[in-house]
Protein backbone atom coordinates (compact mmCIF):
# COMPACT_ATOMS: atom_id res chain seq x y z
CA UNK A 1 0.00 0.00 0.00
CA UNK A 2 1.13 3.55 -0.63
CA UNK A 3 2.55 5.37 2.38
CA UNK A 4 0.63 8.57 3.14
CA UNK A 5 3.77 10.20 4.53
CA UNK A 6 5.57 9.64 1.23
CA UNK A 7 2.56 10.94 -0.69
CA UNK A 8 2.50 14.09 1.44
CA UNK A 9 6.16 14.68 0.63
CA UNK A 10 5.46 14.24 -3.10
CA UNK A 11 2.63 16.78 -2.98
CA UNK A 12 4.85 19.31 -1.20
CA UNK A 13 7.70 18.87 -3.70
CA UNK A 14 5.33 19.29 -6.65
CA UNK A 15 3.77 22.37 -5.05
CA UNK A 16 7.07 23.98 -4.12
CA UNK A 17 9.11 22.76 -7.12
CA UNK A 18 11.98 22.35 -4.67
CA UNK A 19 13.26 19.65 -2.28
CA UNK A 20 14.51 22.32 0.10
CA UNK A 21 11.24 24.23 0.39
CA UNK A 22 9.28 20.97 0.54
CA UNK A 23 11.50 19.87 3.42
CA UNK A 24 10.65 23.04 5.30
CA UNK A 25 6.95 22.27 4.97
CA UNK A 26 7.24 18.69 6.22
CA UNK A 27 10.02 19.50 8.74
CA UNK A 28 12.63 17.26 7.15
CA UNK A 29 16.04 17.78 5.60
CA UNK A 30 16.53 18.00 1.85
CA UNK A 31 18.31 14.63 1.82
CA UNK A 32 15.44 12.98 3.69
CA UNK A 33 12.94 14.41 1.19
CA UNK A 34 15.04 13.08 -1.70
CA UNK A 35 15.19 9.65 -0.06
CA UNK A 36 11.43 9.59 0.40
CA UNK A 37 10.83 10.45 -3.25
CA UNK A 38 13.26 7.71 -4.36
CA UNK A 39 11.44 5.25 -2.10
CA UNK A 40 8.11 6.23 -3.60
CA UNK A 41 9.50 5.91 -7.14
CA UNK A 42 10.75 2.43 -6.31
CA UNK A 43 7.33 1.54 -4.92
CA UNK A 44 5.43 2.56 -8.08
CA UNK A 45 8.20 1.62 -10.50
CA UNK A 46 8.10 4.94 -12.36
CA UNK A 47 10.11 8.19 -12.30
CA UNK A 48 7.98 10.88 -10.67
CA UNK A 49 10.11 14.05 -10.80
CA UNK A 50 12.50 15.75 -13.22
CA UNK A 51 15.25 18.33 -12.48
CA UNK A 52 16.22 21.17 -14.79
CA UNK A 53 19.83 21.60 -15.95
CA UNK A 54 20.72 23.63 -12.87
CA UNK A 55 19.27 20.95 -10.59
CA UNK A 56 17.23 23.52 -8.69
CA UNK A 57 13.84 23.49 -10.43
CA UNK A 58 11.73 20.36 -10.00
CA UNK A 59 8.82 19.39 -12.25
CA UNK A 60 6.65 16.25 -12.13
CA UNK A 61 6.65 13.69 -14.92
CA UNK A 62 3.31 12.67 -16.40
CA UNK A 63 3.25 9.75 -13.94
CA UNK A 64 4.24 12.11 -11.13
CA UNK A 65 1.39 14.47 -11.97
CA UNK A 66 -1.07 11.57 -12.00
CA UNK A 67 0.13 10.20 -8.67
CA UNK A 68 0.05 13.70 -7.15
CA UNK A 69 -3.64 14.00 -8.06
CA UNK A 70 -4.36 10.69 -6.34
CA UNK A 71 -2.20 11.73 -3.39
CA UNK A 72 -4.20 14.91 -2.81
CA UNK A 73 -7.44 12.93 -2.69
CA UNK A 74 -6.02 10.24 -0.39
CA UNK A 75 -4.55 12.82 1.99
CA UNK A 76 -7.81 14.78 2.07
CA UNK A 77 -9.77 11.62 2.86
CA UNK A 78 -7.30 10.65 5.59
CA UNK A 79 -7.58 14.12 7.13
CA UNK A 80 -11.36 13.91 6.96
CA UNK A 81 -11.35 10.58 8.82
CA UNK A 82 -8.97 11.97 11.42
CA UNK A 83 -11.16 15.04 11.97
CA UNK A 84 -14.28 12.90 12.40
CA UNK A 85 -12.76 10.75 15.12
CA UNK A 86 -10.98 13.64 16.80
CA UNK A 87 -14.28 15.01 18.05
CA UNK A 88 -16.74 12.83 19.94
CA UNK A 89 -20.14 12.77 18.31
CA UNK A 90 -18.86 14.30 15.06
CA UNK A 91 -20.73 13.35 11.90
CA UNK A 92 -19.48 12.62 8.43
CA UNK A 93 -19.66 15.59 6.08
CA UNK A 94 -22.24 15.83 3.35
CA UNK A 95 -20.29 16.13 0.11
CA UNK A 96 -22.20 18.11 -2.47
CA UNK A 97 -21.25 19.29 -5.95
CA UNK A 98 -22.60 22.54 -7.38
CA UNK A 99 -22.37 23.65 -11.01
CA UNK A 100 -19.76 26.18 -12.04
CA UNK A 101 -22.33 27.88 -14.27
CA UNK A 102 -24.70 28.70 -11.40
CA UNK A 103 -25.06 31.99 -9.54
CA UNK A 104 -22.26 31.60 -6.95
CA UNK A 105 -23.74 34.18 -4.57
CA UNK A 106 -27.16 32.53 -4.60
CA UNK A 107 -25.74 29.05 -4.11
CA UNK A 108 -23.47 30.20 -1.27
CA UNK A 109 -26.48 31.75 0.46
CA UNK A 110 -28.47 28.53 0.10
CA UNK A 111 -25.70 26.38 1.53
CA UNK A 112 -24.80 28.76 4.35
CA UNK A 113 -28.47 28.87 5.30
CA UNK A 114 -28.52 25.10 5.53
CA UNK A 115 -25.34 25.06 7.66
CA UNK A 116 -26.90 27.57 10.06
CA UNK A 117 -29.91 25.29 10.49
CA UNK A 118 -27.71 22.23 11.02
CA UNK A 119 -24.87 23.29 13.38
CA UNK A 120 -23.76 19.71 14.00
CA UNK A 121 -23.36 18.95 10.29
CA UNK A 122 -20.41 19.71 8.05
CA UNK A 123 -20.78 20.54 4.37
CA UNK A 124 -17.98 19.80 1.91
CA UNK A 125 -18.79 21.62 -1.33
CA UNK A 126 -17.09 21.21 -4.70
CA UNK A 127 -17.77 23.45 -7.69
CA UNK A 128 -17.30 22.23 -11.23
CA UNK A 129 -18.81 21.60 -14.65
CA UNK A 130 -21.83 19.31 -14.59
CA UNK A 131 -20.02 16.58 -16.54
CA UNK A 132 -17.22 16.53 -13.95
CA UNK A 133 -19.68 16.50 -11.05
CA UNK A 134 -21.52 13.50 -12.49
CA UNK A 135 -18.20 11.67 -12.85
CA UNK A 136 -17.24 12.44 -9.23
CA UNK A 137 -20.67 11.23 -8.11
CA UNK A 138 -20.21 7.94 -9.97
CA UNK A 139 -16.73 7.53 -8.44
CA UNK A 140 -18.08 7.98 -4.91
CA UNK A 141 -16.37 11.34 -4.38
CA UNK A 142 -19.69 13.16 -3.89
CA UNK A 143 -22.93 12.29 -2.09
CA UNK A 144 -25.17 14.71 -3.99
CA UNK A 145 -24.76 16.98 -6.99
CA UNK A 146 -26.71 19.76 -8.67
CA UNK A 147 -26.20 19.44 -12.42
CA UNK A 148 -27.39 21.23 -15.56
CA UNK A 149 -28.87 18.84 -18.12
CA UNK A 150 -31.62 18.19 -20.69
CA UNK A 151 -35.06 17.78 -19.08
CA UNK A 152 -35.77 14.24 -17.89
CA UNK A 153 -32.22 13.01 -18.54
CA UNK A 154 -32.19 10.18 -16.02
CA UNK A 155 -33.37 9.81 -12.45
CA UNK A 156 -33.13 12.65 -9.97
CA UNK A 157 -34.28 13.66 -6.49
CA UNK A 158 -35.68 16.98 -7.71
CA UNK A 159 -35.53 19.16 -10.81
CA UNK A 160 -36.18 22.79 -11.69
CA UNK A 161 -36.80 23.88 -15.30
CA UNK A 162 -34.64 26.54 -16.94
CA UNK A 163 -35.61 28.76 -19.86
CA UNK A 164 -32.65 29.62 -22.07
CA UNK A 165 -32.32 32.81 -24.10
CA UNK A 166 -29.82 34.46 -26.41
CA UNK A 167 -28.36 37.47 -24.62
CA UNK A 168 -26.15 40.41 -25.62
CA UNK A 169 -24.85 43.65 -24.15
CA UNK A 170 -26.83 46.87 -24.36
CA UNK A 171 -24.57 48.40 -27.03
CA UNK A 172 -23.73 45.25 -28.98
CA UNK A 173 -24.14 45.37 -32.77
CA UNK A 174 -23.11 42.55 -35.09
CA UNK A 175 -21.46 43.79 -38.32
CA UNK A 176 -23.31 42.40 -41.37
CA UNK A 177 -21.77 39.25 -42.80
CA UNK A 178 -19.47 38.63 -39.82
CA UNK A 179 -19.51 35.36 -37.82
CA UNK A 180 -21.42 35.64 -34.55
CA UNK A 181 -18.93 36.12 -31.65
CA UNK A 182 -19.83 33.77 -28.81
CA UNK A 183 -18.98 33.65 -25.11
CA UNK A 184 -18.98 29.93 -24.34
CA UNK A 185 -18.61 27.57 -21.42
CA UNK A 186 -16.25 24.57 -21.94
CA UNK A 187 -17.06 21.36 -23.78
CA UNK A 188 -19.78 19.35 -22.04
CA UNK A 189 -21.81 22.35 -20.90
CA UNK A 190 -25.46 22.04 -21.97
CA UNK A 191 -25.66 25.81 -22.64
CA UNK A 192 -22.76 25.52 -25.08
CA UNK A 193 -24.42 22.55 -26.77
CA UNK A 194 -27.70 24.42 -27.18
CA UNK A 195 -25.97 27.45 -28.69
CA UNK A 196 -23.80 25.60 -31.21
CA UNK A 197 -26.44 23.12 -32.31
CA UNK A 198 -28.92 25.92 -32.89
CA UNK A 199 -26.51 27.99 -34.97
CA UNK A 200 -25.18 25.03 -36.95
CA UNK A 201 -28.71 23.86 -37.73
CA UNK A 202 -29.64 27.36 -38.88
CA UNK A 203 -26.41 27.54 -40.93
CA UNK A 204 -25.28 30.65 -39.07
CA UNK A 205 -21.53 31.24 -38.92
CA UNK A 206 -20.00 31.69 -35.46
CA UNK A 207 -16.65 32.02 -33.69
CA UNK A 208 -15.64 31.70 -30.07
CA UNK A 209 -14.69 35.17 -28.84
CA UNK A 210 -14.50 34.30 -25.15
CA UNK A 211 -14.39 31.11 -23.08
CA UNK A 212 -14.74 30.57 -19.35
CA UNK A 213 -15.79 28.02 -16.71
CA UNK A 214 -17.28 30.87 -14.69
CA UNK A 215 -20.81 32.21 -15.04
CA UNK A 216 -19.50 35.59 -13.84
CA UNK A 217 -16.95 35.61 -16.66
CA UNK A 218 -19.56 34.82 -19.32
CA UNK A 219 -21.92 37.45 -17.92
CA UNK A 220 -19.17 40.07 -17.97
CA UNK A 221 -18.11 39.22 -21.53
CA UNK A 222 -21.69 39.66 -22.71
CA UNK A 223 -22.26 42.87 -20.74
CA UNK A 224 -19.10 44.43 -22.19
CA UNK A 225 -20.23 43.79 -25.77
CA UNK A 226 -17.41 41.35 -26.46
CA UNK A 227 -19.75 38.52 -27.43
CA UNK A 228 -23.25 37.10 -27.15
CA UNK A 229 -24.16 33.92 -25.29
CA UNK A 230 -26.88 31.53 -24.16
CA UNK A 231 -27.94 31.89 -20.53
CA UNK A 232 -30.93 30.95 -18.39
CA UNK A 233 -33.29 33.82 -17.67
CA UNK A 234 -32.31 33.64 -13.99
CA UNK A 235 -28.73 34.65 -14.92
CA UNK A 236 -29.54 37.84 -16.84
CA UNK A 237 -28.06 41.13 -15.62
CA UNK A 238 -29.44 44.67 -15.99
CA UNK A 239 -26.70 45.31 -18.58
CA UNK A 240 -28.03 42.47 -20.76
CA UNK A 241 -30.77 42.47 -23.35
CA UNK A 242 -32.29 39.68 -25.42
CA UNK A 243 -31.03 38.96 -28.93
CA UNK A 244 -33.47 38.79 -31.81
CA UNK A 245 -33.43 36.67 -34.94
CA UNK A 246 -31.44 33.74 -33.52
CA UNK A 247 -32.54 30.07 -33.36
CA UNK A 248 -35.04 28.96 -30.73
CA UNK A 249 -33.44 27.18 -27.78
CA UNK A 250 -34.68 24.01 -26.13
CA UNK A 251 -35.08 24.25 -22.33
CA UNK A 252 -32.75 22.72 -19.78
CA UNK A 253 -33.11 21.85 -16.12
CA UNK A 254 -31.20 22.02 -12.85
CA UNK A 255 -31.37 18.54 -11.33
CA UNK A 256 -30.40 17.29 -7.89
CA UNK A 257 -28.96 13.80 -8.26
CA UNK A 258 -27.41 11.11 -6.09
CA UNK A 259 -25.30 8.11 -7.00
CA UNK A 260 -27.25 5.28 -8.61
CA UNK A 261 -28.81 3.05 -5.95
CA UNK A 262 -27.57 5.24 -3.08
CA UNK A 263 -29.53 5.22 0.19
CA UNK A 264 -29.49 8.74 1.63
CA UNK A 265 -28.44 9.32 5.20
CA UNK A 266 -30.47 11.62 7.46
CA UNK A 267 -28.09 14.59 6.89
CA UNK A 268 -28.14 14.04 3.13
CA UNK A 269 -31.94 13.87 3.15
CA UNK A 270 -32.04 17.09 5.19
CA UNK A 271 -29.97 18.87 2.52
CA UNK A 272 -32.23 17.52 -0.23
CA UNK A 273 -35.29 18.88 1.58
CA UNK A 274 -33.60 22.25 2.11
CA UNK A 275 -32.62 22.62 -1.56
CA UNK A 276 -36.05 21.50 -2.76
CA UNK A 277 -37.68 24.20 -0.70
CA UNK A 278 -35.15 26.96 -1.40
CA UNK A 279 -34.84 26.45 -5.16
CA UNK A 280 -38.59 26.15 -5.67
CA UNK A 281 -39.12 29.73 -4.45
Amino acid sequence: MLDLELLQTLVCVVDERSFTRAGERVHRTQSTVSQQIRKLEERVGRPLLLRDRTGTQITPTAQGELLTNYARRLLALAQEAEDVFASEGAVLPVRVGVPEDFDARRMSALLSGFSAQQPGLRLATISGMSTDLKHKLAQGELDLALVKRSPGEGECLAAWPETLVWVQGQGFALPPGEPIPLALFPQGCVYRQRALRGLDKARRRWRQAFGSHSLTGIQAAVASGLAISVLPTTALLPEHRLCEGLPELAPTELALVAASGAVLTAPQRALVDHLQQALSV
